[in-house]
């Protein structure tokens, strides 16, 4: 049995690394300080839009998306829930999510919360197509039912660190 060998080229030719520059040393603490207070950052943002939401939805006439709110909650309840109580229940829903998300607070209780309301918040695009699309693109009901698929990636990425996923620092070169 035989083995083939590179030719030796005398001694190691490769260069050490040299030092860390400014912007590594930058570069390597932002990732340290996003790392460490990002997902929280995001928590308190996502739990303050959707308590600023839900705060319009208390007054009646005051939310732009409050038929849309209501018209979801009634057809979705099959006429159970309509009207008036069908935008309390967005209201109070939409508070829920956004004390426990903003305080940090029963966190894993409002994302569960969260994720039976964003069958809610995203199916306007199925049930009411006609209002999600005109004839050259989204309409602004459409937008901001469209904006809502960032919500869902948010609460996705709360969850996950709710549940012990953890952002990891890997080391730069």
């Amino acid at each position: 049995m035989s083995t083939v060998t590179a030719p030796s080229r005398g001694p190691e030719t490769r260069q050490p690394p040299g030092p860390r520059t400014v912007v590594d040393t930058v570069l390597d603490r932002l990732a340290e300080v996003l790392a460490a207070h990002s997902i929280t950052v995001l928590r308190i943002s996502l739990g303050l839009v959707f308590l600023v939401f839900a705060v319009f939805k208390f007054v009646p006439g005051a939310s732009p998306a409050e038929d849309l709110a209501v018209g979801t909650v009634t057809t979705l309840t099959f006429g159970v829930v309509s009207g008036g109580a069908a935008l309390l229940l967005t209201a109070v829903t939409e508070t829920v999510i956004g004390l426990t998300l903003l305080t940090g607070r029963f966190v894993k209780v409002g994302l569960v919360v969260l994720a039976g309301a964003l069958v809610g918040i995203m199916s306007p695009l199925v049930l009411f197509p006609d209002q999600m699309w005109g004839d050259h693109g989204p309409t602004l009901t459409g937008q901001y039912v469209f904006k809502d698929i960032v919500l869902a990636a948010a609460g996705l990425v709360v969850a996950a660190h709710a549940l012990g996923a953890r952002l990891r620092r890997t080391p730069s070169r």
